[in-house]
C-alpha cells in the first residue's frame, strides 16, 4: 500500500436546489487500499459514489480520482475504474464468458486476448466450470461472482463496490467477501465500497469512513489485522461504529 492517494474529496458538498446533500466532505482512498463508507440513509454515501463514478458534479469542492476530474475527464479515466453494483446486471443473452469479456471488448482489446483474460478471471473468482452458462442458470453468489469478474477484467486501477454483497445470504455474501478482498490484495487493487453492514466494513476494508448527514465525515479509523483476529476489538469497532451512525447497526 502506497500513501498516494486513487481517489480525493476536497471540501466536497453537494446540492439539489436547496437541498443540501454533502457538505464540506474531505476523504481520501489511498492506492492498495479498500476502504469501506457507511452511513445511514440519508447521509450521502451513494451521492459521493456517484460523484467519484463521474455520474454526478460536485456543486463545491473538488473530486480527483487517479488526477481526473471524473465527471469532466469521464473520458480519459475509462478502463482505470471498474464498477459492481447490488444487482449484478449481466446481460441474460449472453454467458458467463461473455458478460465478462464485455467491457475488454469495448475498450477494442482484441476477441482472442479478451476471452482469454475474460477465463482468467472467472477462474480466479472460483467459476472455472460456469463459462458456457446463462445468468438464469447461475445462483445468486455466482452472478455476482461474474459481475467482480467483469470489473476486475479491465485491469482498473480502481474497483468500486455499491452494495454488492447485500442482497446475498449471509454465508454466500461472507465468502464472496473474503474472495474479493483476497484477490483485490493479491493484484494490488485499490477499491472503494459502500455497505450499510458494519461486519462486511470489518471483515474487508482496511479503513472504515462513516459519513452522517449534516455532519459529514463523522468517523475514520484504520482496521488492524490485530482487530479483525480478536473478537473483543472487533465487537468494541462495531460498537463505536454503530454510535456514529445514530444506533443503525445493521
Amino acid at each position: 500500500m502506497s500513501n498516494q492517494s486513487i481517489i480525493s474529496l476536497e471540501k466536497v458538498g453537494k446540492s439539489y436546489g436547496s437541498y443540501q446533500v454533502l457538505s464540506n466532505i474531505s476523504m481520501k482512498v489511498n492506492q492498495g487500499e479498500i476502504v469501506a463508507l457507511l452511513g445511514q440513509t440519508g447521509a450521502g454515501k451513494s451521492t459521493v459514489m456517484n460523484m467519484v463514478m463521474g455520474t454526478q458534479p460536485t456543486s463545491a469542492g473538488t473530486v480527483r480520482v487517479a488526477g481526473y476530474d471524473p465527471f469532466r475527464d469521464f473520458a480519459k479515466l475509462r478502463g482505470k475504474m471498474a464498477v459492481s453494483f447490488q444487482t449484478d446486471r449481466l446481460l441474460p443473452w449472453r454467458t458467463a464468458v461473455e458478460n465478462c469479456e464485455l467491457g475488454l471488448l469495448i475498450l477494442k482489446v482484441p476477441p482472442a486476448e479478451a476471452r482469454k483474460r475474460a477465463l482468467t478471471w472467472l477462474s480466479r473468482v472460483k467459476l472455472e466450470g460456469a463459462a458456457d452458462k446463462h445468468p438464469h442458470e447461475l445462483s445468486g453468489g455466482m452472478r455476482q461472482r461474474v459481475s467482480l469478474a467483469r470489473a476486475l477484467c479491465v485491469d482498473p486501477q480502481l474497483v468500486l463496490l455499491d452494495e454488492s454483497f447485500s442482497q446475498l445470504d449471509h454465508v454466500t455474501s461472507k465468502e464472496l467477501r473474503q474472495d474479493f478482498a483476497r484477490v483485490v490484495r493479491e493484484y494490488n487493487k485499490t477499491c472503494l465500497f459502500v455497505t450499510h453492514r458494519i461486519d462486511d466494513a470489518i471483515e474487508m476494508a482496511d479503513r472504515v469512513i462513516v459519513l452522517r448527514p449534516n455532519v459529514g465525515v463523522a468517523l475514520e479509523e484504520n482496521i488492524s489485522a490485530e482487530v479483525c483476529k480478536t473478537p473483543e476489538l472487533a465487537q468494541a469497532l462495531h460498537d463505536r461504529i454503530a454510535a456514529c451512525m445514530a444506533g443503525e447497526t445493521q
